[in-house]
């Protein structure tokens, strides 16, 4: 009986596959905020958790230079190449359209033939450190979902920092540190991602793997990890998004990690391409960059499907009754419960956390332990409510009762039933004392109630 019921919903998956392979890639499990659908008491609305597009950011931004007066050609300076000291026939030339580098063309996507880039002033005041800074600002803040990365046209810096900002810039803190020798630089032990578990996801490193060795006429780029990071939870190719968003649900310090209202480049020693200075022929040294590439969305705590650029301004479109530029606090006379954010979880439509209405009637307390929760029905009590069926929050078939707990069916547990009871018992949900795969009836049924939630990546790895 049960080979049958495989083939159904391998017919079923297969379906369902081909109906959602005309979403583009970026298209994810959240894209509406709310749908609409029929009950027995009518048309209703469902919502979910939900987030904007992921894009690129770099459209937004503005940005700013340390000293100011750092970019060439006020006065026009003439260039030699750093690998060869007697070719010098590099112009910069505020002045003329074809030979400026202001800052804005690290941005520009069509440019004049072959490149355009943002150029630094020469190490003309050696031995004084050449630093710059370059900070771009959102004044938003941003989810990163992709790699930071950061294409020279020169050569790639000897020593620089990557940092974040989650306050607008008012104070700062590093993402990575880069140089040729990380001990010498910055007292580091140099390190990659590859020395990155889950649990030092967090930690900031030094490493040389973007300054060591004179490679960059074959290599410009410096990066900061992003996907790699997404992957210690998500899988080498990222299949398994919905252990990553659990982890995201329940972790703040690995959200923040990946939030930003600001970035700092700081660079602190353009390439030299040898052991020594050469102090006659400093047209040589400085920092040239073609190309920043931040990919992210905007944070709207899981409450908006989109965010509009208006009058030069990022704004979350919220739902769920929430309001403010990142939906970060509920409408007024919407605050029968207090607000939270939207949850990934229960995986994939997550659970809105929406907005009360307020009403005449005793005021509800903030959210309280499932294990102060008691077992006994509680008529309109003042505790928060832990679950409502109007926006189904109890999961696979749970009933909630009077709004302080989820009923749940046999098979399941947790404070949403969204637990298989199944993974407490010896040898899991799929074990078995002979150890012959076999597949009892209610791991059919956690296997057909989870092929929803993995439904969307496994569609796309069909269709890639």
């Amino acid at each position: 009986m049960i080979f049958p019921l495989f083939l159904t919903l391998q017919a079923s998956w297969l379906t369902v596959c081909q109906a959602t392979q005309h979403y583009p890639a970026t298209w994810g499990h959240y894209d509406l905020c709310k749908s609409q659908g029929y009950t027995e008491e009518g048309l209703t609305w469902y919502y979910m958790a939900c987030q904007p597009e992921a894009a690129d950011m770099t459209k937004y931004l503005k940005v700013t230079l340390d000293p100011p007066n750092i970019t060439c050609g006020d006065p026009p300076e003439t260039y030699c190449t750093l690998e060869n000291p007697y070719m010098c026939n590099n112009e910069c030339d505020a002045a003329t359209d074809e030979l400026a580098h202001p800052p804005e063309l690290m941005f520009d996507i069509v440019g004049r033939n072959p490149t355009t880039f943002w150029q630094s002033t020469s190490w003309k005041k050696y031995p004084k450190p050449l630093a710059v800074n370059i900070t771009l600002s959102w004044n938003k803040t941003i989810e990163l979902t992709d790699d930071i990365v950061i294409t020279f046209e020169s050569g790639r810096p000897e020593q620089m920092v990557l940092e974040k900002s989650l306050d607008y810039g008012r104070s700062w803190q590093p993402y990575q540190f880069y140089a040729t020798d990380c001990l010498d630089a910055f007292t580091m032990e140099p390190k990659t991602m590859k020395d990155i578990t889950q649990h030092t996801l967090l930690d900031i490193i030094c490493t040389e793997e973007y300054s060591r060795g004179y490679v960059w006429k074959n290599d410009k780029t410096v990066r900061f990890e992003i996907r790699d990071r997404f992957a210690l939870f998500a899988g080498p190719k990222l299949h398994n998004m919905a252990s990553l968003y659990g982890q995201l649900d329940t972790t703040k310090n690995l959200r923040d990690f990946f939030t930003i209202t600001d970035l700092r480049i700081r660079l602190l020693r353009p390439a030299t391409g040898a052991t020594m200075v050469d102090e006659n022929n400093l047209s040589r040294y400085y920092y040239a960059i073609s190309d920043i590439k931040v990919h992210g969305r905007c944070k709207c705590n899981l409450h908006a499907n989109s965010c509009i650029y208006d009058k030069e301004k990022l704004t979350c479109e919220c739902e769920h009754n929430t309001t403010g530029p990142d939906c970060g606090r509920c409408k007024r006379n919407f605050q029968a419960r207090a607000w939270s954010a939207g949850s990934y979880l229960p995986i994939p439509k997550g659970t809105a956390n929406i907005c009360m209405a307020n009403y005449a009637g005793p005021v509800i307390a903030p959210q309280v332990a499932l294990s102060t929760v008691p077992s006994v029905q509680v008529a309109n009590s003042k505790r928060a409510r832990v679950c409502d069926s109007e926006l189904l929050r109890c999961q696979n078939g749970g009933v909630c009762v009077n709004y302080v707990r989820c009923q749940c069916p046999p098979a399941y547990t947790g404070l949403l039933c969204e637990k298989p009871r199944c993974e407490k018992e010896p040898g899991g949900c799929g074990g078995s004392d002979s150890g012959q795969a076999s597949l009892h009836p209610p791991s059919l049924i956690l296997l057909l109630l989870l092929g929803g939630v993995f439904l969307t990546e496994i569609c796309w790895i069909t269709v890639l």
